[in-house]
């Protein structure tokens, strides 16, 4: 179930690209591409461009780890997740990734994804690290970052600034009444421990569908 309101159509039109990090379900929900315009580049990971071709997508990219696209003046490169890559009818064997944006700015986009060895090495000079704090629902699966993974990733990473993702819009109907915290409260402790762990990041929450410049 979706808590929040719906993004206002603004968000939606005249997109440059759309950067699918792996098939699960609330990262590639087909309806929701659907209202964009099908010939607004998909940049896909690996094992999946055959999915969204046979959905009617016919601009979808694979990109693997290391591979980039030039979208305008910027530059999206695919870079490693530690991931499920979320297997659907016609992909049996996605990957997952995540992506750089490179231009004036640069931005990691983690996509899903836990904590690996390296993940230090993915960037210099980042502004801006958007890093998933949860999973979906209550409890928080394998192959996610929680809220102090995501903090020692931050410290990782070191970007300018750190912005948690991936929290407070899906959760099971009618168990908000019932456990709130884990829908509410990841980024209040993500926030805390970037405080402990990377001092020198800040980290700033946004409410779902908020958005911040890039000065």
């Amino acid at each position: 179930m979706r808590h929040g309101a719906l993004p206002a159509p603004a968000t939606t039109e005249n997109l440059d690209a759309v950067l699918v990090s792996h098939l699960h379900h609330d990262h590639a929900d087909l309806a929701s591409l659907r209202r964009l315009d099908r010939e607004v580049p998909l940049l896909v990971p690996p094992g999946s461009g055959d999915f969204f071709a046979r959905h009617g997508f016919p601009a979808a990219t694979e990109l693997a780890p290391g591979e980039s696209a030039a979208i305008g003046e910027l530059t999206v490169t695919a870079v490693d997740a530690h991931h499920d890559g979320g297997k659907r009818r016609f992909a049996p064997d996605p990957q997952a990734i995540g992506f750089l944006v490179s231009g004036r700015h640069q931005v990691y986009f983690a996509g899903d994804t836990d904590y690996f060895p390296g993940m230090e090495d993915l960037a210099s000079d980042l502004d801006l690290a958007l890093l998933p704090i949860w999973g979906w629902g209550p409890n928080i699966g394998e192959g996610h970052l929680d809220p102090v993974g995501a903090a020692r990733a931050a410290a990782a990473l070191a970007p300018r600034l750190a912005v948690p993702i991936h929290w407070g819009t899906l959760y099971p109907f009618g168990l908000r009444r019932l456990r709130e915290g884990p829908l509410r409260r990841p980024p209040e402790k993500f926030a805390a421990a970037v405080r402990d762990l990377a001092p020198q990041v800040e980290a700033r929450v946004l409410s779902p569908g908020g958005s911040i410049p890039l000065a």
